[in-house]
């Protein structure tokens, strides 16, 4: 970390502004809630004939739900305190969110068109938006270690009132772990996790489990020894496909949205080819790095205008992106483990500097 970032970080702790290790968990629950609702939404008016909820000149939109559901969500985060809440206010306002957009075509136009063709994009342009600039202004500057201590202090705000789980224990002491002993709070912080009771009642969040549970999943797949020649052929696969399901679906090889799918396709098919002589040539990082590059030109350039070519009929490749992109992640995640983990073990072995005496370790400390 640079003095700038230094002083940058600590400026903004000072001011309150305390980032969310597990932001990055509650956006997807977030996306995937909001994306979820769009696409059911519109399946079933269609399925059921577009029916209107009202009458005698009166229309409830379910633009208006949707306002409802983002409150109830906001109020869940302005009346709780601790993690808990988080998932639950996630999911409620994903899904009143993407009630919200889903009717973005009536408010840019001037006859209400619902189904004014660029929705579809227009939607996708909007939670790309919502991901990128999320990430920005959370991996601009790395995690301060009080930053993870004021979240273990966040756990402990949960278990002193109402107990901890085993899993919310255990996630606050990997926490911990993490934090350097020189971390002033950290032992309180320690004392405190141990002076909360015991409870396994916890509010539900399945979607976040889900979510976890698929990171499991895709880690287990990564590993897979076949994993980056069939990573190879579903690239492949769906260049080729995005390419014939504009020109199919779209309105021909003149229209602007096919163009932008053909740019976009060849150059995701440049990174994965690219990708795939890097894996022959048994550089295993740098094709996996390719290949990711190959899924983002697909998610951020190839999937924009194939909605608006195709409209909704792209969600299976936007889905099939972002499997893909899950693979290439946790496959580099694992890969950046062993890296640590062997640098690690290198580091026990170099003898010890006689110029730098060892930092005290508190022997009473478990974590």
């Amino acid at each position: 970390m640079t003095n700038s970032t230094a002083a940058r970080s600590s400026y903004l702790m000072r001011a309150g502004l305390v980032r969310n290790v597990r932001s990055g968990e509650h956006l997807t629950t977030f996306v995937v809630s909001g994306v979820a609702t769009v696409l059911v939404t519109r399946l079933i008016l269609s399925l059921s004939g577009y029916p209107q909820i009202g009458g005698k000149g009166l229309h409830i939109a379910h633009v208006l739900p949707g306002g409802l559901l983002m409150l109830i969500a906001i109020s869940l985060l302005l009346g709780y305190v601790g993690p808990v809440v988080r998932p639950a206010a996630a999911t409620v306002g994903g899904i009143g969110f993407g009630l919200f957009i889903d009717e973005v075509g009536k408010f840019v136009t001037s006859d209400n068109n619902y189904f004014y063709k660029p929705t579809a994009a227009i939607v996708y342009v909007v939670f790309v938006l919502i991901v990128l600039g999320f990430r920005f202004l959370s991996t601009r500057r790395p995690i301060d270690p009080r930053e993870e201590l004021a979240n273990v202090i966040d756990h402990a705000v949960e278990g002193v009132a109402g107990g901890l789980s085993r899993r919310r224990r255990a996630e606050a002491a990997a926490l911990l772990r993490a934090v350097p002993q020189a971390v002033q709070g950290r032992r309180e912080t320690r004392e405190l996790l141990a002076a909360c009771p015991a409870d396994e009642v916890e509010l539900a969040a399945p979607i976040d489990a889900g979510w976890q549970a698929l990171q499991r999943g895709l880690e287990r797949l990564a590993t897979h020894p076949k994993a980056p020649r069939v990573a190879v052929a579903v690239l492949a696969l769906q260049v080729v496909g995005a390419l014939l399901i504009a020109i199919v679906v779209g309105d021909g090889l003149n229209h602007l949205p096919v163009l932008g799918v053909t740019v976009g396709s060849l150059l995701s098919a440049t990174f994965t080819v690219r990708g795939a002589l890097a894996l022959r040539k048994g550089n295993r990082v740098r094709a996996v790095r390719l290949f990711e590059l190959a899924v983002l030109v697909s998610l951020l350039m190839t999937q924009v205008f194939q909605f608006a070519a195709t409209q909704f009929a792209a969600a299976g490749g936007m889905l099939l992106d972002l499997v893909m992109l899950g693979l290439l992640r946790a496959e580099r995640d694992r890969m950046q483990r062993e890296l640590a983990s062997a640098t690690k073990t290198k580091a026990l072995r170099l003898p010890p500097d006689p110029d730098q005496p060892p930092f005290p370790e508190d022997p009473s400390d478990p974590v």
